[in-house]
């Protein structure tokens, strides 16, 4: 009898441990249950949101409620959208945010932040931040009036607190550590920044803005992380060189042949090899962050268009296709009249298409972000 006792003694001390253990769990669970239910989730998976932040390519009409002339909630943008609407979007249909929110089972559009109807549900299942010519580099958001990283980040704290306000600190802290965060941003940063203004080439070298955007980058995650985001997903640069504007602009051949800037996705590959570098060193046991490359699936639609489908890789649907982008591509502009056929849908921004075919290329990582 004496043994037994002794045995069951340690069981014994550890029991009230245990049984906080499991009764914190259930709380958990039926308090993740309760926001599902408020969210009318239709996909069973564990992912509460998806919260965006960065530039045009994830901006979903932010920049319609500020005052710059980056914009685009006119036509001919938005014309394969629902209902054909021009919703601020800088391209011809859905993003690729939009895509992946859809296939987790949230929503089927992420909608702006800065939208005032948006309702509790549309808050709480998430929003973009974005802004359009936005990136790291505050100087980057200035040049064209836009929201800076850094202003995105102070509205993530804001929609925190409307969170709180509404479904109470608990909730908005377990769907804040369920959702997932992704950052698209940096393009702008090399392509209007720096190789084409002249104010931070005085400062740095190419390989010194590098280390000065991934100091910034670390900052902004560091950030979400402190918010308490638990799954970030930060995206790569693309092959920048192949911008139908840089082409245009910086290529020394505008017409013909039209030939990507090598000496510029060189940069952009280098800087997301120091990126890749820079999450792995951030990692935390609690936290994951994961890189997104988009730079090898651009590149191989421009390297084999016909394997996509394309037959237009260098310029643009909306007008020329040289240089039109934002108010450029207008009401008046002349469009092409098959934009499934083009890579870009103006002179910097990829069609839907291929907004769709990258969503697709990204699958095994979005996968990977669900199971978890």
């Amino acid at each position: 009898m004496s043994s037994t006792c002794n045995f069951l003694q340690p069981v014994i001390l550890f029991l009230p441990i245990l049984l906080i253990i499991i009764s914190q769990s259930i709380a958990q669970a039926r308090t993740l249950t309760d926001i599902k239910k408020l969210q009318k989730w239709p996909f069973n998976n564990s992912v509460s949101a998806v919260l965006v932040f960065g530039d045009s390519t994830v901006d979903s009409g932010n920049n319609n409620y500020i005052s710059t002339i980056s914009k685009c909630d006119f036509p001919p943008y938005g014309r394969d959208f629902l209902n054909h609407i021009p919703t601020g979007r800088f391209t011809n249909g859905r993003l690729v945010t939009d895509y992946i929110a859809s296939y987790m089972g949230i929503k089927d559009f992420v909608p702006p932040y800065l939208d005032p109807s948006l309702s509790l549900e549309e808050l709480m299942t998430g929003v973009s931040f974005a802004s359009g010519s936005s990136g790291f580099d505050p100087l980057t958001a200035q040049l064209s009036g836009v929201i800076p990283l850094q202003k995105q980040l102070e509205y993530f704290k804001a929609y925190k607190r409307r969170l709180e306000n509404a479904i109470g600190k608990e909730k908005t802290k377990l769907l804040i550590s369920k959702a997932t965060f992704i950052i698209s941003a940096g393009t702008n940063d090399f392509v209007v920044n720096y190789f084409n203004t002249p104010f931070r080439r005085k400062t740095y070298k190419v390989s010194a803005y590098q280390q000065f955007l991934l100091q910034l980058v670390q900052q902004f995650v560091q950030g979400l992380m402190n918010e308490g985001a638990r799954v970030i997903g930060v995206a790569g640069v693309p092959p920048f060189g192949c911008l139908p504007v840089v082409i245009t602009i910086n290529s020394g051949s505008a017409l013909q042949p039209r030939q990507c800037v090598e000496s510029y996705s060189a940069v952009g590959r280098e800087y997301n090899l120091l990126l890749q570098h820079l999450l792995k060193t951030m990692q935390i046991h609690d936290t994951k962050l994961f890189y997104a490359d988009i730079y090898n699936p651009l590149n191989d639609m421009i390297q084999n268009p016909a394997k996509y489908g394309f037959t237009e890789v260098t310029k643009g649907c909306c007008g020329s296709g040289f240089i039109e982008a934002s108010i450029l591509c207008n009401p008046k502009s002349i469009v092409c009249s098959n934009p499934s056929q083009h890579m870009f849908w103006d002179s910097v921004h990829p069609s839907q298409v291929t907004y769709y075919t990258l969503f697709q290329a990204l699958r095994p990582t979005i996968d990977f972000v669900i199971k978890q």
